[in-house]
C-alpha cells in the first residue's frame, strides 16, 4: 500500500542510489541512434553549491532527462575546475592560521598542501549537486589538472606557439598586489567608490603654472608629460612648453593629444604611462618614456625621491598630499565618485604595471568565434546575448595567458641559465638547445585558469587523442551557463573548438537567468544575501526546490528569489502523491491497455484526454525551446486543476457506474502514467517513486528510461446513448 504522506528525505536518497546502481546515467542506458551530450560548466574546486549552480544544473538535468526519454543516447559529463587563483587563496588562508605562508613552505611543499586540499574537499560540490538529482555519468568525472587534461593544455599552447599566435612581451597588465599575479580584464571587477579629485599646480619652467586634476596623486611621481587637447583654447599656447614636476627635480613637456577630454577636471591631464592604459597609449603615440614607480607588492619603488621609497600606495598618497599642501601646490580637493578596479577573487585594489608576460593574439581567433555566431553555427537563447558576445569578440585585446601563481598548469617554457633565452617544450629537456651546456629551468608561471577551461568541451573526451568518446560525443549539443562568463568562457570555448577540432563545441547556448536576493541585490554570503540551496532541499526536498527555482524563471533575466514557489513545489509533490494514491486505490489490480477505446466516453473523459494530448505537445515544445518555467507552470495547471480538481472528482461517480468504470480506470492510469513522464524531468524523485508503484502496464523497469509521451493528432467524440447500449 502507498503511504499516506510523501517523505522526500527517505525517497530521494533511495531513488538516486537506484538510478546510479543500475547505470541509468551512462549513455549505454539508452543506446539510440541520436546523441545528446552536455558538459557541466565545471564548478570551482573551492566552491559549494549556490543558487546559480542549483538553477543551472536543474536546467541541464531537465534537458538530459527529457532527451533520454526521447530515445537519445545521452551523456552529461561532470567535472571540477582547479580554480587557480581561488584555490591558492584558500590554501594560503589556511596556512595563515598556522602562521605560515607559501613562501615559507616553498613551491613543492605548497603544492603538496594544495593536492591534500583537493583530495579532501575536491568532490564536495559534486556530491552536493547529486542531491539535486543531477543525472550525470559520474564514471566520466573530469578534473582540469588530471594528467590527460594537462597534456591537452600543453598541446594547445604548443600549437599556438608554433603558429606564432603566442608571444612574450612587456606590457601594461592588471596586477593584484595581494595575489602577486597578473589578471585579465575579465578577472577584474569595478566598484564605485567615493574618493577625491585633487587639483595640483604644476609650475611652468619659464613663467606661470598649469593645474592638473587627478584621483591618484601617488602616481604623479611617474609622470612623463602633461597632456591637453589641442582644441582647448585655454592651453593651446602652452603646448611645447615644460613644467617642473612637483616634489622632484624633473621637467616634463606639455603635449597636445586629441583624446584628452576637455570637460574632465581642469582639461589638463598628467601622463603616467607605466600605471594607466590610456596614458600608455598616449605615450606610445608621442614616443614618451615609461617610468615605473609602483612595484609588484604595491609599494613605491626606487625610481622616486627617497622620502617616498618603500611606502605602500595609500601611505604614499597621504604623504604626497601633505607635501603638496606644504609647498602650496595643492589648489583644491573635491569629492569624486569613480569606479575602482578590484581583484575578482581577493578584492584587493588592482594596480596597472608593466610586466613581462605571455600573450595570445586574439584577432584571428576572435573572428572565428564571431563568424560561428553570425552564420548561426552557434545560437544564443535568449538571442539578445549574441550582441554582448559579438561586441566582446569584435573589440577584444590580446589575452594575457601567464599567471604568477604556483597552483595551476605550469607553462612549458624553459630558460637557458647561460644566455637567459627561453624556449618552449612539453618534455623535460635533457640538454639545453640554446647553450648545449646548462640545465634549463622551467618558468614558475602557470596558465590563466580560463585557458584550460577553454578546452573543456573536447579535452574531457581525451583530446588531443582521437578517443572513441571524442568521436561519439563531440561536438556537444547544448551549453547552459551564466551571462557573466560569456566572455570569460563561452567565446573562448567556441574559438578553441574551431581552432583545434574545426567544429564549434556546441550549437545552442542557453544563458540562464541570474537569481538575485528578494530585495534585488546580488546573492552573496559575505553580504548576508545568499541562500543555501542545500538548506532548501533539506527543508522541502530536492523536487520542490528544483520546481520552485524553475517556476520563477520565465522571460526575465533577473529573478528576485522567493521561497514561496518552493513551498508551492512541496505542496505540488504531495498533490502528485495523493492523486496517484487515489488512482491506485480505485482500480483493480490487472493488466491495462493504456490506449483507451473511444466507445463509451463521457464529456469529462473527452475533455481530459484532449487536455493531456495538448499538454504533451506544449511541454515538448516548451522544453525544445528552453522555456522551462512555462513548461512547469502549464503542467502544474493541468495536473492540479484539469486532472485533480475536475476529472478525479468526476471519476468518483464514473467508477461506481458499470458502464463507465472500465474506461475511467484506463483513463486514470493513462493520465497518471503520462503525467509522471511529463513531470519527471522537473521533479524526478517523486515521479520515479510513484512510477514504480503503478501496475504492470507495459512499462519499463524505470521511469528515467521510459519513452516520452507522444502527441496524438486525433479527436474524441461522445457517442449517442443508442450506440452505448
Amino acid at each position: 500500500m502507498i503511504e499516506k504522506q510523501y517523505s522526500p528525505a527517505e525517497t530521494e536518497r533511495k531513488i538516486y542510489h537506484f538510478w546510479d546502481e543500475h547505470g541509468y546515467f551512462k549513455p549505454s542506458a539508452i543506446a539510440g541512434k541520436k546523441i545528446f551530450c552536455m558538459v557541466m560548466p565545471p564548478p570551482n574546486i573551492t566552491g559549494s553549491l549556490h543558487m546559480g549552480h542549483a538553477l543551472n544544473n536543474t536546467i541541464q538535468d531537465i534537458l538530459v532527462r527529457y532527451k533520454r526519454m526521447k530515445g537519445y543516447t545521452t551523456l552529461w559529463v561532470p567535472g571540477i575546475d582547479h580554480a587557480g587563483i581561488a584555490m591558492q587563496n584558500v590554501v594560503e588562508k589556511e596556512l595563515r592560521k598556522e602562521n605560515l605562508s607559501r613562501h615559507i613552505l616553498g613551491r613543492e611543499k605548497f603544492l603538496e598542501k594544495c593536492w591534500e586540499w583537493k583530495k579532501k574537499y575536491g568532490d564536495v560540490i559534486l556530491n552536493q549537486i547529486k542531491t539535486m538529482g543531477a543525472s550525470c555519468d559520474w564514471t566520466r568525472t573530469r578534473f582540469t589538472m588530471d594528467e590527460q587534461y594537462t597534456k591537452a593544455v600543453q598541446t594547445a599552447f604548443l600549437h599556438y606557439y608554433n603558429k606564432k599566435l603566442v608571444y612574450r612581451g612587456k606590457r601594461i597588465v592588471n596586477w593584484c598586489p595581494r595575489c602577486r599575479t597578473s589578471l585579465s580584464d575579465l578577472e577584474v571587477t569595478y566598484e564605485e567608490e567615493k574618493g577625491y579629485l585633487w587639483h595640483i599646480k604644476y609650475p611652468l619652467t619659464d613663467q606661470g603654472s598649469i593645474i592638473v586634476a587627478t584621483t591618484r596623486p601617488e602616481t604623479m611621481l611617474g609622470d612623463v608629460a602633461i597632456a591637453v587637447n589641442p582644441k582647448d583654447a585655454r592651453y593651446k599656447k602652452l603646448i611645447g612648453k615644460k613644467v617642473k614636476l612637483p616634489l622632484t627635480d624633473r621637467e616634463l613637456p606639455i603635449i597636445g593629444d586629441s583624446q584628452i577630454d576637455i570637460n574632465f577636471g581642469t582639461g589638463a591631464v598628467k601622463i603616467t604611462p607605466a600605471h594607466d592604459l590610456n596614458d600608455y597609449a598616449i605615450a606610445g603615440r608621442h614616443k614618451l618614456p615609461i617610468l615605473e614607480v609602483i612595484d609588484t607588492e604595491g609599494r613605491i619603488n626606487k625610481n622616486v625621491p627617497p622620502p617616498y621609497q618603500g611606502l605602500k600606495i595609500l601611505q604614499a598618497r597621504e604623504k604626497i598630499i601633505e607635501d603638496l599642501k606644504s609647498a602650496g601646490l595643492l589648489i583644491k580637493t573635491e569629492d569624486y565618485s569613480h569606479p575602482v578596479p578590484h581583484c575578482q577573487r581577493c578584492h584587493a585594489i588592482i594596480e596597472l604595471l608593466p610586466s613581462e608576460q605571455w600573450f595570445l593574439k586574439m584577432k584571428l581567433l576572435a573572428a572565428k568565434a564571431a563568424k560561428a555566431a553570425r552564420n548561426k553555427k552557434t545560437i544564443f537563447h535568449p538571442r539578445n546575448w549574441e550582441k554582448s558576445y559579438l561586441n566582446w569578440l569584435d573589440h577584444t585585446q590580446d589575452w594575457c595567458l601567464s599567471r604568477q601563481l604556483w597552483w595551476g598548469h605550469q607553462m612549458p617554457v624553459w630558460e637557458c641559465q647561460s644566455s637567459k633565452d627561453f624556449f618552449v617544450s612539453a618534455d623535460i629537456p635533457q640538454t639545453c638547445p640554446k647553450c648545449k651546456k646548462c640545465k634549463p629551468v622551467q618558468t614558475q608561471d602557470v596558465f590563466d585558469t580560463w585557458f584550460s577551461s577553454a578546452l573543456w568541451p573536447f579535452a574531457v573526451f581525451g583530446w588531443p587523442q582521437q578517443t572513441p568518446d571524442l568521436k561519439s560525443f563531440y561536438p556537444t549539443s547544448t551549453l547552459s551557463t551564466a551571462r557573466d562568463i560569456i566572455n570569460l568562457w563561452v567565446g573562448r570555448m567556441v574559438y578553441s573548438g574551431l581552432e583545434f577540432t574545426k567544429k564549434p563545441p556546441f550549437r545552442d547556448i542557453i544563458i540562464h537567468a541570474t537569481i538575485l536576493a528578494k530585495d534585488g541585490r546580488r546573492m552573496s554570503k559575505s553580504l548576508g544575501t545568499g541562500i543555501d540551496p542545500l538548506a532548501l532541499t533539506e527543508k522541502y526536498g530536492a523536487d520542490a526546490t528544483r520546481m520552485g527555482i524553475i517556476w520563477q524563471v520565465v522571460d526575465q533575466q533577473d529573478v528576485k528569489f522567493s521561497e514561496d514557489p518552493i513551498i508551492a513545489g512541496k505542496k505540488f509533490c504531495n498533490k502528485i502523491w495523493n492523486a496517484t494514491r487515489f488512482v491506485l486505490q480505485n482500480i483493480d489490480e490487472k493488466q491495462f491497455d493504456l490506449h483507451v477505446a473511444p466507445q463509451g466516453l463521457t464529456p469529462g473523459d473527452i475533455e481530459i484526454l484532449s487536455r493531456i494530448n495538448a499538454i504533451i505537445k506544449s511541454t515538448t515544445d516548451n522544453i525544445e525551446s528552453y522555456q522551462f518555467g512555462r513548461a512547469i507552470r502549464d503542467l502544474y495547471d493541468f495536473f492540479w486543476h484539469d486532472f485533480c480538481d475536475i476529472y478525479i472528482e468526476n471519476s468518483k461517480s464514473q467508477l461506481q457506474n458499470p458502464e463507465t468504470r472500465e474506461n475511467t480506470e484506463k483513463i486514470l492510469i493513462y493520465i497518471i502514467s503520462s503525467s509522471l513522464k511529463l513531470l519527471h524531468p522537473f521533479v524526478p524523485f517523486v515521479t520515479e517513486e510513484l512510477y514504480q508503484m503503478l501496475p504492470a502496464i507495459s512499462k519499463k523497469e524505470a521511469l528515467i528510461i521510459e519513452n516520452w509521451p507522444k502527441y496524438e493528432n486525433k479527436q474524441y467524440h461522445v457517442q449517442k446513448s443508442a450506440d452505448r447500449r
